[in-house]
């Protein structure tokens, strides 16, 4: 039943030109606004935050309701939110960490695309080797903190209200500990957000520069020094958010399937092959619920598929895909961002681990 009035919402909003077209997990600065329209759209009406309790504006619904709805936006197109750092990561963040005061501050606000969040979290010498992180927060008194340090690979800071922060907060302890969740306002004077133009042409991640940037004391989202966990807790989420868009890999096929008869049979197996892969992730997520143990399997698995129905696609134009108009621009556009999603998230080879380690129990990669 949600399935059926989850689709007849989605088709009567694409209708009325409310429905904001899918746009992956990093939304481009020229969707901005027609994505803050659907997600206030979405929420007036009762499609956002399925999952989350229904005192902070969700609809106390399950994890699959969710999953249904991020299913039905893939299969038409469109985008299942405004703001993944801000629904997914910093909201989910809040629900389970959150104090009441938190909640009720951020939570509604999100889910209306009144706040819009960004994650700050890998730094240049600390993408997948997180826990190495140098952004130092040191305690000002009982006004909270003040920081220090450089953020990169933030995707649509430079559109962004608020931030999800990892600081060091005890410079003295090694490894996870010592690190904190915060909460910062990116208006503050001490936050510069320089945007980084992609081989796309696109500006959608950001560096980000913190210079005595100040966290209010209310600003620490769970507990002092044990931000390692609140961290895991959203990296699961992301994994498993961005493991769902594989549903929408399924167009792509289908499309590429409709001109196979023009390839050799060479080509005709390649793509064959892509869509065997293709359903059996799909029957993966299917299983997986949103489970975020299963996150980084099903993560490696859409992140690698891409890459390859986005190369496949591209070389069904022949030569004209070294152009950049044209019928094969937007394939090309797709190709060329296609790269960033092994790397978004974690990289395949940081999954390779994970999978190995959690869900096989393999030995431990070595560490020093």
């Amino acid at each position: 039943m949600f399935r059926a009035e989850a689709a007849q919402f989605i088709d009567s909003a694409a209708d009325a030109g409310v429905a904001c077209p899918a746009f992956g997990a990093i939304m481009p600065p020229a969707f901005y606004e027609p994505a803050k329209r659907w997600q206030r759209h979405c929420y007036e009406h009762g499609f956002a935050g399925l999952h989350w309790p229904a005192a902070f504006g969700g609809q106390g619904l399950s994890v699959e309701h969710n999953q249904v709805w991020n299913a039905e936006c893939a299969r038409r197109g469109v985008t299942p939110y405004m703001n993944f750092q801000g629904v997914v990561l910093a909201g989910g963040a809040l629900v389970r960490f959150g104090t009441d005061e938190q909640k009720a501050r951020f939570l509604r606000s999100t889910l209306s695309a009144d706040i819009v969040w960004c994650q700050l979290f890998s730094e240049p010498e600390a993408g997948s080797d997180l826990v190495s992180l140098r952004t130092r927060a040191e305690a000002d008194g009982a006004d909270g903190w003040r920081v220090t340090g450089q953020k990169v690979w933030s995707s649509t800071a430079q559109l962004a209200d608020w931030a999800i922060l990892l600081a060091r907060t005890n410079p003295d302890q090694p490894g996870h500990r010592g690190i904190s969740f915060l909460l910062l306002d990116m208006s503050d004077p001490g936050v510069e957000v320089r945007p980084l133009k992609q081989m796309t042409g696109d500006t959608e991640f950001c560096e980000v520069f913190l210079d005595g940037a100040t966290v209010a004391a209310d600003g620490l989202l769970g507990t002092l020094g044990e931000g390692w966990g609140v961290a895991t807790s959203v990296l699961s989420d992301e994994r498993a958010a961005a493991a769902a868009a594989g549903i929408g890999l399924r167009r792509e096929l289908n499309r590429l399937h409709q001109h196979s008869e023009t390839l050799s049979r060479a080509e005709r197996d390649r793509v064959l092959d892509l869509m065997v892969r293709g359903d059996a992730l799909a029957h993966l997520l299917d299983r997986s619920g949103g489970d975020p143990r299963l996150g980084p399997l099903t993560k490696l698995g859409r992140s690698e598929l891409g890459m390859d129905v986005a190369a496949a696609q591209l070389h069904g134009h022949g030569p004209a895909a070294m152009l950049s108009a044209g019928e094969a621009a937007g394939d090309v556009d797709a190709f060329l961002y296609a790269p960033g999603m092994k790397f978004g998230g974690g990289t395949s080879e940081i999954q390779r681990n994970l999978v190995g380690e959690r869900l096989l129990g393999l030995p431990r990669e070595p560490r020093a």
